[in-house]
């Protein structure tokens, strides 16, 4: 199997020809939301199904369990002061696990309701944390536990860094999944996977420009339609292209919205992320698996604060 479709130019300069899909570790059942920890050179991931958070360490190739239970957690991302912030569907939250390893919740409820099983996460320059909150760890046992809604509906919201108050920022999409910011932070994208609620739904990633202070959204556009399964989790690159997951892959969309290359993957693809010593290796979950390849690109650089 060939490891790149090129489709345009731009993705030629992107990758490295003989770097190819290295196949890590495999093992679980649904395997999600991976996220670099550079600090110690290794990257975690869930295991939803299997309600366990696994660890990947860079300088041996080990994978071990780094949490179990884990609440079925989802996505993860790191904050600014390098703390591991987690999507828990079980318990329906957002939760930080500080330096010592105290699990505290960052967001578990909105308009006095619970949430219903948050999903992805981001971290912006300002601290504010960003999430989405669909309905997969409530519709059944196998990714949480059962539940019914009690918002009534999925959205993004954002979480202030100074005060806490959680605000509904998205609330047009069906069930609103990944979610990353451009590099400058102008732009949010967010992926809508209601088609497995509404067969009719477009299965997309949609953008949204944001203000000055990246609390107010200033418009929306679709971003790209997937003929290739769903759009989940996503990031962009030190360019701003949009690495995302799909059925047959990793797609790469430019920031105009052209699909210009995937790396093919033999397992439908959940989540990537960026990592590595140069942050140029997309680390790849895939149903079962975890993967990884080089690029001659990577993640951005990290804005001042």
């Amino acid at each position: 199997m060939k490891d790149y479709r090129i489709i345009d130019p731009r993705f030629g300069k992107l990758i490295i020809g003989h770097a190819k899909l290295e196949h890590l570790w495999t093992g679980g059942r649904w395997v999600e939301g991976p996220v670099h920890v550079p600090a110690g050179r290794y990257v975690l991931f869930s295991d939803i199904p299997n309600d366990r958070i696994m660890r990947f360490d860079e300088t041996s190739g080990n994978v071990s369990v780094f949490r179990e239970p884990a609440r079925n957690a989802n996505g993860n991302t790191l904050d600014h002061q390098g703390r591991l912030v987690t999507c828990e569907h079980q318990s329906r939250s957002v939760t930080r696990t500080e330096h010592d390893g105290h699990i505290s919740t960052i967001a578990n409820h909105f308009g006095g309701k619970r949430l219903n099983s948050p999903n992805d996460v981001v971290v912006a320059s300002d601290d504010s944390v960003w999430f989405t909150d669909p309905t997969y760890g409530i519709d059944s046992d196998y990714e949480g536990d059962v539940a019914s809604e009690e918002i009534g509906a999925s959205n993004v919201y954002r979480c202030d860094p100074a005060t806490g108050e959680i605000s509904a920022l998205v609330t047009a999409l069906m069930r609103p999944n990944g979610l990353c910011f451009s590099p400058n932070e102008q732009t949010l994208y967010v992926s809508d996977t209601g088609a497995t609620h509404d067969a009719d739904r477009p299965k997309a990633i949609h953008s949204f420009r944001l203000d000055a202070a990246r609390s107010t959204l200033l418009d929306h556009r679709m971003f790209a339609i997937s003929d290739a399964g769903f759009f989940d989790g996503f990031r962009c690159d030190m360019h701003g292209n949009v690495w995302t997951s799909t059925a047959e892959g990793v797609r790469c969309y430019a920031p105009d919205g052209s699909h210009i290359g995937t790396v093919v993957v033999p397992e439908i693809v959940s989540n990537l992320c960026f990592g590595g010593r140069k942050r140029n290796r997309l680390y790849i979950t895939a149903q079962t698996s975890l993967y990884a390849i080089y690029l001659n690109t990577g993640a951005p650089r990290i804005r001042a604060r």
